[in-house]
């Protein structure tokens, strides 16, 4: 009987993962598809949660908190500022929407509309995980040895399970 594989340096892995807020569990941001790379040759996931992963196999579940503080920054209350609806042109006021602004010094931020109440619009140009203690939560779908072009490319180059579902939404002509 084989032994199931481990993640480990150069094993080409495919896991699935959330982020969630570690204080109310509410899941802020996920992948739906898997997200394949070779371990050890690409750096995707932060030192941490790679070092984290190693030794653990296929169907494993894997939590690691972080301090969203030391990834992203401690939050700003500087970057949040409101103004008048009437002042925000319509293509900027739906809750979601991300601006970019440039300074007169030629400094590009992003701000995002966290808030709108038909009155008054607010942006915060804080990355959406700063100053949070979040849980990352990997499930661990495949560990195998990469193919060749896997390797080179530090990761998926076609990943099979998504072949097959975009095969099943879509007639391709010639299948």
């Amino acid at each position: 009987m084989t032994e199931e594989a481990r993640v480990e340096d150069g094993k080409y892995v495919e896991l699935l993962y959330k982020v969630l807020d570690k204080r109310t569990g509410s899941v802020l941001t996920s992948v739906e598809y898997p997200l394949g790379y070779v371990h050890g040759v690409n750096d995707i996931l932060s030192e941490e949660v790679m070092r984290v992963l190693e030794g653990h196999k296929a169907g494993d579940v894997v939590e690691v908190p972080i301090d969203g503080n030391l990834i992203f920054g401690p939050r700003d209350e500087r970057l949040v500022f409101s103004d008048r609806l009437e002042n925000v042109p319509e293509e900027y006021r739906e809750v979601g929407t991300t601006v970019v602004a440039q300074s007169e010094k030629g400094d590009v931020r992003k701000f995002l509309v966290v808030r709108n109440d038909g009155e008054v619009i607010t942006f915060d140009g804080n990355n959406p995980l700063a100053g949070r203690d979040l849980l990352f939560q990997l499930e661990i779908r495949t560990v195998r040895e990469p193919t060749e072009d896997e390797l080179e490319a530090g990761g998926a180059v076609e990943s099979p399970e998504i072949q097959k579902m975009l095969k099943s939404a879509v007639k391709v002509p010639g299948d």
